[in-house]
């Protein structure tokens, strides 16, 4: 089977990434757009683009008829599903095959059995694969959840069943915390997921948060391509991911990843996947859930590993084999990635919102910048904050991490806030760069020093791009002119 046109069923810096992949490849790419993403970068590159409905995600992104229709109607022969949104939703892919459509990712079966978390659980039970202590079933009651917990032992995590990327996620330390923080934690995952089910597991203290990358073609063969390091967490939610882990060693390497493997193969797994663990303080791993689509920090497996993820899902949707083997598999150096996201660091991380002004980005040698913004544009609370991720390569961890303080102090967004001081600290941080940190590292620094360095640099450089729009202003009637007398004197110049 060969994929001439993919319809991208999402938007931001992953749209642009799989677009990027498929003109590669030589396929044609369609976009899709609500009201207020008329202008993105993801609408500007693809080749064709189709509006499908208001800002809210329910009523576009999420509209799984209005999907297929644009798909039918555009031409195209396969939908991509980048993270976030439809990506593990099994009526999705039902749909799409429904209507003709070849799906990018896993089955409609094995996202049923690995998207829904308590499923997934029951797998990995039945495998004997190591689980943290917790339900197989989602919470039906208020009452039931408490019950459960005074058996599972405080304090317990709550998690959405279906979904993943930290929505729908509570710590309970207490019962009197529990009814709240289910009320919470449902609402989120039904308004990210449009599934409220959650289950409980008992909390890991102290953990490290460490998840394991697959690929499965339709033939049988199934192969990870080692772990990434994701402890550098805030209520659940990455700022930076790493590959490979710095406590994680070949043994546990190859452990994790046969269990991962053993994981995706009872599933029924095909396209890529990410099996995740939490470590203990005596590297004991247990099974947290599998997310049946492409992960935000996939570009570090492909910095170390040399492979297209999403070149190869595209490959796998089109029944290609892999065409090699575990064995075949080697990882050359360090990467790591910072997510920038438009959020206030230094006011609890709040959403910051404007217009992207005076952007620089950086560059060098093993920089990789995977975007959705650009100069001028608005940045509102409609959607996930991220605005692009910044990724770099080093020969070694040290390497990685000086590389990337780099690339951070050379970057500047105007207009919003963003995450980068928060990144900077950690990067600069001893216990960071000796990798001695857990799930609750960001949570425990004080960025109140970097707070003040920030809004020196951050009025500096609003200062900066006044007087460079100022100039610019001033010597427009002057450029008109010389463009004019150009005009002219090429004219003058023509043969007649």
């Amino acid at each position: 089977m060969t994929i001439k046109k993919v319809l991208v069923a999402n938007r931001g810096e992953i749209a642009v990434r799989v677009i990027r992949a498929c003109r590669e490849q030589g396929i044609a790419s369609v976009a899709v757009f609500s009201e207020v993403d008329r202008e993105a970068l993801h609408v500007q590159m693809a080749d064709e683009a189709y509006p499908i409905g208001p800002p809210t995600p329910a009523e576009s992104y999420l509209a799984i008829d209005k999907l297929v229709a644009v798909a039918r109607r555009a031409g195209a022969d396969a939908v991509h599903p980048g993270y976030g949104f439809l990506a593990e939703n099994a009526r999705f892919a039902e749909a799409c095959a429904q209507a003709g459509l070849t799906f990018v990712g896993p089955p409609p079966a094995a996202i049923r059995a690995m998207g829904d978390k308590t499923s997934a659980r029951k797998i990995a039970r039945d495998l004997k694969v190591p689980m943290v202590p917790g339900t197989l079933e989602p919470i039906q009651s208020d009452d039931e959840a408490r019950t459960l917990a005074r058996q599972v032992g405080y304090p317990v995590m709550l998690k959405a069943a279906m979904g993943g990327g930290g929505k729908g996620m509570r710590l309970v330390r207490q019962e009197s915390e529990l009814t709240d923080a289910l009320r919470a934690a449902r609402s989120e995952a039904g308004a990210a997921f449009g599934d409220a089910s959650v289950y409980l597991e008992r909390a890991v203290i102290e953990p490290r948060h460490v998840e394991i990358q697959v690929l499965a073609d339709a033939h049988g063969t199934v192969v990870h391509l080692g772990e990434r390091e994701c402890s550098i967490q805030r209520r659940h939610q990455k700022l930076i991911e790493e590959s490979p882990s710095p406590i994680v060693d070949a043994e546990l390497r190859t452990r994790m990843g046969e269990a991962a493997c053993r994981v995706a193969r009872a599933a029924g797994y095909v396209n890529a996947g990410t099996v995740e663990f939490l470590l203990d303080a005596e590297q004991n791993f247990y099974f947290l859930e599998m997310n049946t689509r492409l992960q935000v920090e996939h570009p570090v497996t492909e910095m170390v590993t040399g492979i297209d993820l999403v070149r190869e899902q595209l490959r796998i949707a089109a029944g290609e084999r892999l065409g090699y083997g575990q064995q075949d598999l080697r990882w050359n150096g360090w990467a790591i990635e910072v997510r920038l996201n438009a959020e206030d660091v230094f006011h609890d991380f709040v959403p910051s919102t404007g217009t992207i002004t005076n952007l620089r980005l950086p560059g060098g040698p093993f920089v990789r910048l995977d975007l959705g913004l650009y100069e001028d544009m608005q940045v509102g609370l409609d959607y996930d904050p991220l605005l692009a991720k910044l990724v770099v390569w080093g020969a070694t961890r040290a390497q990685a991490i000086a590389r990337m303080r780099r690339a951070l102090q050379e970057l500047h967004v105007g207009g919003v806030r963003t995450s980068a001081p928060a990144a900077l600290a950690v990067l600069e941080h001893e216990r960071f760069q000796q990798g001695d940190f857990d799930t609750h590292f960001l949570e425990g620094l004080d960025l109140s020093r970097q707070h003040s360095e920030d809004d020196e640099l951050v009025a500096a450089a609003a200062a900066i791009w006044r007087q460079r729009r100022a100039a610019r202003r001033a010597l427009a009637p002057l450029a008109a002119d010389r463009e004019a007398w150009t005009e002219r004197s090429r004219r003058a110049r023509k043969p007649r």
